[in-house]
């Protein structure tokens, strides 16, 4: 049988991710630098670890209800809380503002482009941008609209406003972002919340590294108050929740990525959808990362935190010297101009890294622009030297001396 002449046009738009092609040729390498995978290299914490291992032993394995188990329920709505100022109930309780438990942020996202996207719809998003985010529009027929964001990497409502059309059914924002670590401001979640408002669009934001957002990006910093710092969130104004949906996920704060952990609030009638499509899907998340995510929520992560943004000072410091480079102040990326009096592309000049044995991800795979690469420090501090020290040389410049 010639299986190839039935794959449909749906599965042939979409294309292999290049970040996996990388992550397969370090496996080929000996003992590579391997600056290419967002994949927090720190332990999970044990209270989560045991968790699991508890639910399991107790015979937690099957399916939960489709929305999650309700303990997660009610403990990630009193976390809601106390972050947003949400009140929410399960997938189902009638309460104006639902949520439901989804696998992983990526899960979450796919089930709302499914709600909101038909053929011919549109979906705004960044560029660069994470790699689904495109994917998303195409496999539900729809088509996603690129925000270009150079070179600040900010998704702003100056740029968004004039991409909207009577198709447009949702604006995407990614604050900390992936690629570039780049964190809206205060002001930048208020305008795209009222502009999406006005022209009657869904907001969707993806803030899967929220945790990760670094001092200087932090709302209420200037007060002094560390405990009540915060990432900027569009969903942190008043009656946000009838206007947006909010993502959020457990798998880079925690480390546990594997476990596919996430969770999405907003509009009841957007939830109801999502949820009945998860019965379709997904089912339910699994359920063991279910129980085990209960005890992430009280997990304090800020000493790993800490440890990433050391590292994004060492990033900034060693790469904005010899190339244009916008400060990140959340995730754990760096985007990096290549210069152009070297005369690479962005794909050029990851095939010089891997010919020193160092692993980044060309900007093509985040961008219809190739003029960038990718870096990732979520890894040791001694191998992020060892791949810096690489890089400098290779962007071909001497770094200028400190003054």
């Amino acid at each position: 049988m010639d299986v190839e002449r039935l794959i449909c046009d749906r599965a042939r738009a979409v294309d292999a991710s290049g970040i996996r092609r990388v992550f397969e040729l370090g496996a080929t390498l000996a003992d590579p630098i391997d600056l290419s995978i967002g994949q927090p290299d720190f332990p999970v914490p044990e209270a989560i670890k045991r968790a699991a291992i508890d639910a399991i032993d107790s015979d937690h394995n099957g399916y939960t209800r489709t929305q999650g188990v309700g303990e997660l329920l009610d403990a990630l709505a009193a976390w809601i809380q106390r972050d947003v100022g949400w009140t929410v109930g399960p997938a189902g309780s009638g309460e104006p503002t639902e949520m439901m438990v989804t696998s992983g942020t990526s899960g979450a996202l796919m089930l709302a482009f499914l709600s909101l996207l038909g053929p011919g719809d549109e979906a705004i998003i960044p560029d660069p941008y994470f790699v689904i985010y495109p994917h998303l529009a195409r496999i539900c027929g729809g088509r996603a609209v690129l925000c270009q964001t150079y070179p600040d990497l900010q998704m702003t409502a100056e740029r968004v406003e004039p991409l909207i059309t009577d198709r447009t059914r949702l604006v995407l924002l990614n604050s900390p972002s992936n690629p570039g670590g780049a964190v809206a401001s205060v002001r930048q979640c208020r305008d795209l919340l009222e502009l999406c408002r006005s022209r009657g669009v869904l907001l969707i934001s993806d803030e899967i590294y929220d945790e990760f957002t670094y001092a200087e990006a932090r709302t209420d910093h200037a007060a002094g108050d560390q405990s009540s710092a915060r990432c900027p969130s569009p969903g942190r104004f008043a009656c946000a929740h009838e206007d947006m949906l909010l993502v959020r996920g457990f798998g880079k704060t925690y480390g546990i990525t594997g476990w596919r952990m996430g969770w999405a609030a907003g509009p009841r009638a957007l939830i109801e959808q999502m949820a009945k499509l998860q019965q379709y899907t997904f089912v339910c998340a699994p359920a063991p990362a279910q129980w085990g995510s209960i005890a992430a929520l009280d997990e304090d992560m800020s000493g790993h935190v800490a440890a990433y943004q050391r590292r994004r000072d060492l990033v900034v410091q060693r790469l904005g010297a010899v190339t244009d480079l916008p400060r990140p102040g959340g995730a754990f990326y760096a985007f990096v101009r290549i210069p152009e009096a070297l005369g690479l592309s962005g794909g050029q000049f990851v095939e010089r890294c891997i010919e020193r044995n160092v692993l980044v991800i060309p900007g093509s795979v985040f961008s219809t622009r190739d003029t960038h690469v990718r870096l990732s420090y979520a890894t040791s501090e001694q191998n992020l030297l060892r791949g810096l020290d690489v890089l400098v040389e290779l962007l071909g410049a001497q770094e200028r001396p400190s003054r």
